[in-house]
């Protein structure tokens, strides 16, 4: 079992210089207690999100850190140039010694989408035009594409990945048909939401991969070859009663974040992409087993369960959000990676 960690670096109701240097305090943190990857969330127009271009973020956690791997999750390919964001991801790759992983996807709100002039409706089909004209620009010296929205001709391709081919691809989904098409393409895969629904969309990956045989992008480190995780609120504390006393408003916090783009459109039912089940506060989503929060021996034991039934090799813990100070999520940190990864990394 590796323990990767997430962010959406939102917003923490202080200066955001002040946020993005605990956010590098805490990645070289993570860094030193053997977190495997730091995946970064992109999203737009939303205090959710405070780096909505992760790639400039990253290059700072890349010169932060030197063991830890780091990469968006995701780049939401429709707002890019292709070859634009091929020289990104080749520029991070030798920034960070081969360290990236590039998480790709479509972009879960159509919100964001519109404000970038993307519809939703044609967002599947510009994602992937996007991620086959990526994944032949990385592996050639001169770079010719034609696809429905992307074309080049006879591109030189100065900038080369460290890592050969390229960086591993990534995909996040919260459905069926996201899971399936991750599957099929032989992409390390996260999923999240509660459950039954991350059983789903875990059983969907597992399905279309079966078929395919392999990972594009075999890693040796995971049992089959490919990551197959699931992502999870994680509080730590000495108590279940001290973690719960910053997990409760940190939660809430991010749960209106999550919510913030819907309730300003005034959208109150669940549309669209953004049809992703939650809990509406924090005693919810610790019943739906989203949230896992207590001393540790708590959340040791919530871990091993949700292991066993969900069949899952990688852990994504989202251990810094809301309103917690960077000294909480500190501890919390601390007492995850000695008390709680070494009982886990077997499983």
């Amino acid at each position: 079992m590796k323990v990767g960690l997430f962010d959406h670096v939102e917003h923490g109701d202080r200066p955001l210089a002040t946020l993005f240097d605990e956010r590098l305090t805490f990645a070289r943190a993570a860094d030193d207690a053997g977190i495997y990857c730091l995946h970064v969330a992109e999203h737009h127009a939303t205090p959710l999100n405070m780096v909505p271009a992760p790639g400039v973020y990253l290059g700072a956690v890349a010169r932060a850190t030197r063991h830890m791997r780091l990469g968006p999750l995701v780049y939401l390919l429709p707002l890019y140039s292709p070859l634009r964001l091929i020289e990104e991801i080749c520029m991070l790759d030798h920034l960070s010694h081969g360290r990236l992983e590039v998480g790709v996807g479509r972009g879960v709100s159509p919100f964001e989408l519109k404000y970038h002039k993307v519809e939703h409706e044609e967002s599947r089909d510009i994602f992937i035009d996007a991620f086959n004209c990526i994944s032949a620009g990385l592996m050639t010296d001169t770079f010719t594409y034609s696809g429905p929205h992307f074309s080049y001709e006879n591109v030189p391709m100065a900038l080369r990945p460290l890592q050969q081919p390229h960086p591993a691809f990534w995909y996040g989904s919260s459905n069926a048909i996201g899971s399936t098409w991750a599957g099929q393409h032989g992409l390390h895969f996260v999923t999240l939401g509660p459950i039954p629904t991350a059983k789903a969309n875990i059983a969907a990956f597992k399905e279309a991969f079966a078929k395919r045989g392999k990972a594009a992008q075999p890693k040796a480190e995971f049992p089959g070859g490919a990551a197959i995780g699931v992502q999870r609120h994680i509080f730590v504390a000495d108590t279940d009663a001290e973690a719960k006393r910053f997990a409760k408003p940190a939660m809430d916090r991010h749960l209106a974040h999550l919510n913030w783009l819907r309730d300003k459109h005034g959208v109150t039912g669940l549309v669209s992409r953004l049809n992703v089940p939650r809990g509406a506060d924090y005693e919810a989503c610790v019943a739906d087993g989203t949230v896992i929060s207590g001393n540790p021996d708590t959340v040791r034991n919530e871990i091993e369960r949700q292991v066993r039934e969900l069949g899952v090799n990688y852990l994504l813990t989202y251990l810094f959000l809301g309103t917690m100070t960077l000294s909480e999520a500190l501890r919390s940190l601390q007492l995850f990676a000695s008390e709680v990864m070494p009982k886990i990394a077997q499983l």
